[in-house]
């Protein structure tokens, strides 16, 4: 089974710092196959026969923290949930660049809140919080820590290049 594995919170603003070789090099000694990643903030495609995605996850987060001390939460999708995933995207008609996809760790019971976000905008389907940020997510109220705080599940954002780029490497194993 095909696998994309997104981390949360490594390699940002100079915290949790992993470079992924020695990530990819940790992730084959714990069993994973044909491991790759993208950049540098936690994007990791496998190969595994498991078929447990928390199990998979809950590994490749015990194994970071062993060898760095760190707590990484973990989020393990299959190639066809990706999928739905990106074609679940509310905002079509909106430019991509200024979108990404918040990928939760459940699904959560609350869809809505109401916040001051300016311009932004959301929308929660299925496990995935869907964004649209016109001026940037740089200077956006909806961030992890936001959507972790009122879902009372874990985070973490990619942007639609990164969405992209990561199910193009998947499809290629």
């Amino acid at each position: 089974m095909i696998y994309i594995a997104i981390l949360r919170g490594i390699n940002v603003s100079g915290s949790k710092k992993l470079p992924m070789a020695e990530l990819r090099l940790l992730l084959s000694d714990i069993g994973l196959e044909k491991v790759q990643s993208y950049i540098q903030s936690g994007n990791v495609v496998f190969a595994s026969n498991e078929k447990d995605q928390t199990k998979l996850g809950n590994q490749i987060s015990e194994a970071i923290k062993k060898q760095y001390d760190y707590d990484v939460p973990v989020l393990v999708k299959t190639i066809a949930e990706w999928k739905i995933a990106m074609a679940n995207n509310p905002f079509t008609d909106k430019d991509i660049s200024k979108q990404a996809i918040t990928f939760l760790a459940t699904t959560p019971t609350v869809t809505d809140f109401e916040i001051d976000s300016k311009d932004d905008e959301f929308k929660i389907i299925n496990s995935e919080v869907y964004l649209y940020c016109p001026n940037g997510f740089g200077r956006s109220k909806l961030t992890n820590n936001l959507f972790e705080r009122k879902l009372k599940t874990q985070a973490t954002t990619r942007n639609w290049k990164t969405i992209n780029k990561l199910l193009e490497m998947a499809e290629a194993l």
